[in-house]
């Protein structure tokens, strides 16, 4: 049986998430730094094939509480530090998808499928 078009729309979502956890994932950042960092994640997930828009918050909050007794004045990114939402349009059928923390994990979960 072929996947549904809305199964390979979920499918294109979970391979964004995929790439932008891995690839950036131990980047250094500092609360000066998290706005140029969040641009360069969005721009470059948006290059990937039926990616509508990616939206990156880094918790600067979050980030200056983990500097606040750290020796150095940047940490490394984790899911822990991020608030993103991503969306998908393939043929017609479009994945919101988002990313946050959940009892201390990043959760990745699909919050709508429209076609």
């Amino acid at each position: 049986m072929d996947p549904t078009e809305a199964q390979t729309a979920c499918f294109e979502a979970g391979i964004k998430f995929g790439s932008l956890y891995h690839q950036f994932a131990g980047t250094p950042v500092s609360p000066d730094s998290a706005a140029s960092l969040e641009r360069a994640i969005e721009e470059a997930i948006e290059n990937q094939p039926h990616c509508e828009s990616v939206t990156v918050e880094i918790l600067t909050a979050e980030l200056e509480a983990a500097l606040a007794d750290a020796t150095a004045d940047y940490t490394e990114l984790t899911g822990r530090f991020l608030d993103v939402e991503l969306v998908v349009d393939d043929e017609g059928t479009e994945v919101v998808a988002t990313m946050a923390m959940e009892d201390g994990y990043p959760l990745m979960a699909v919050d709508s499928v429209r076609s």
